[in-house]
């Protein structure tokens, strides 16, 4: 856990901003700050639940578009309903979604549930959305890197079928990053 919310300086003007407050992630519309991380307490309900859901070894596949303010959360996993600690799960997915929306006073945003045994997106890349809020259930988190350590012009099929490192995308390999299971992230797509 942070104790308190501070700056990682990086080189050209570009922060992360890590704090322990959900509050904090409004410091992603400051024009230095490229992403925001908040660092969370688990709820043992909530963990005790997607350990459990884990196990079940069914597929979680949820793609939504939705209104956080009349959605039905308690609906997004049906197979698990009965698993302690789902409404738990729920409103915690819930919340998420009104902060997010919240903070960019959206009337509707995307929401991905997946259940994964490889990443997602094994290569850095660019999103087509300006922000997006990214938490990890479980398991191993989400890796990011400052845009100050990126040389955007390798992004994609640019690095000519190298890997990341060996492309020159990530200009400093020691500037990788994994966020915790559970924190709650703020990634700025386009920096400013």
């Amino acid at each position: 856990m942070v104790a308190n919310p501070k700056y990682i300086f990086m080189p050209r003007n570009v922060h992360a901003f890590l704090s322990p407050e959900m509050v904090d992630l409004s410091n992603i519309y400051q024009p230095d700050i490229n992403i925001c991380l908040v660092e969370r307490n688990v709820d043992s309900t909530l963990e005790a639940f997607v350990n459990r859901l884990l196990l079940t070894k069914k597929e979680v596949s949820v793609v939504e578009n939705l209104e956080p303010a009349t959605f039905d959360f308690f609906k997004l996993i049906p197979h698990a309903g009965d698993l302690p600690g789902y409404r738990t799960f729920c409103r915690d997915v819930a919340r998420l979604a009104i902060i997010f929306s919240d903070l960019f006073d959206l009337k509707r945003v995307g929401l991905r549930l997946r259940t994964m045994d490889h990443p997602m997106c094994p290569r850095f890349h660019v999103d087509s959305v300006t922000c997006r809020l990214v938490c990890t259930y479980g398991g191993v988190g989400t890796e990011w890197l400052e845009s100050a350590y990126v040389d955007r012009s390798k992004l994609g099929k640019r690095s000519a079928g190298f890997t990341d490192e060996q492309s020159g995308l990530i200009l400093d390999p020691n500037a990788l990053y994994i966020m915790p299971a559970y924190a709650v992230g703020l990634l700025d797509i386009f920096p400013k």
